[in-house]
């Protein structure tokens, strides 16, 4: 399946099809991260349940320290 990655069309495994599958696919699923699809902010207790589809746009951001 195909879908914009943070501003990148990207095609994804057959076997991601849901936010937590795609974030640990990059392992990001320790990090703290926001994740948008579609406009919309995914609410962290639902990377389990919110799928991802054909032609969705992602958006990843990930927090990084430093001083």
């Amino acid at each position: 399946m195909l879908v914009q990655l943070n501003g990148k069309r990207v095609e994804l495994a057959a076997e991601i099809a849901t936010v937590r599958d795609l974030l640990q696919s990059y392992q990001l699923q320790e990090k703290i991260v926001i994740v948008e699809r579609n406009g919309e902010i995914v609410d962290r207790a639902r990377y389990e349940e919110t799928p991802v589809a054909d032609g969705d746009r992602i958006e990843i951001v990930h927090f990084v320290g430093g001083g």
